[in-house]
């Protein structure tokens, strides 16, 4: 069982609907579970509340991260461009960044889903134990602004 989530994050992703939660603490699982000590940086930023994975704690070594959204949450690959695609499923055209969008708990199911954690996680050099005086989770980003519709009652 991976390790609980920060409490902070539990709370960031209340502005949303109970299904957008379920789904982006799911993903947070499978990623923990294939890289258990990979510290946690969370962002609630402007329009997502997001968390990356590095085994170093930097940003610009994370190998992936969460993205949820209104409608949606985002698996995201940091280099997913440089990532093998056999089941045609990430999305983006950027240079870098590729995602898988899981739009319900059903897509949860998806058996590719684990394959690509593990991919990306080899692509950052395997799993590793997190640097030294690294925390495991981290808040980078509180953004005062939020865009966001409101979360229905």
């Amino acid at each position: 069982m991976p390790r609980p989530p920060d409490s902070r994050l539990l709370q960031f992703l209340q502005a949303y609907e109970p299904a957008i939660g379920t789904i982006a603490l799911a993903l947070r699982d499978m990623v923990l579970e294939e890289a258990p000590d990979a510290p946690e940086m969370i962002y609630d930023a402007y329009n997502a509340v997001a968390f990356g994975y590095s085994f170093t704690g930097r940003l610009k070594e994370a190998f992936i991260h969460i993205a949820s959204y209104p409608k949606h949450v985002n698996l995201g690959f940091n280099y997913g461009a440089t990532l093998a695609d056999p089941h045609g499923v990430l999305l983006g055209s950027g240079k870098q960044v590729r995602h898988i969008k899981i739009m319900g708990v059903q897509d949860l199911e998806k058996p590719y889903l684990k394959e690509y954690i593990g991919a990306a996680i080899a692509q950052a050099g395997g799993v590793q134990k997190a640097a030294a005086g690294v925390p495991l989770a981290q808040v980078r980003g509180n953004y005062p602004v939020k865009r966001r519709p409101a979360k229905k009652a």
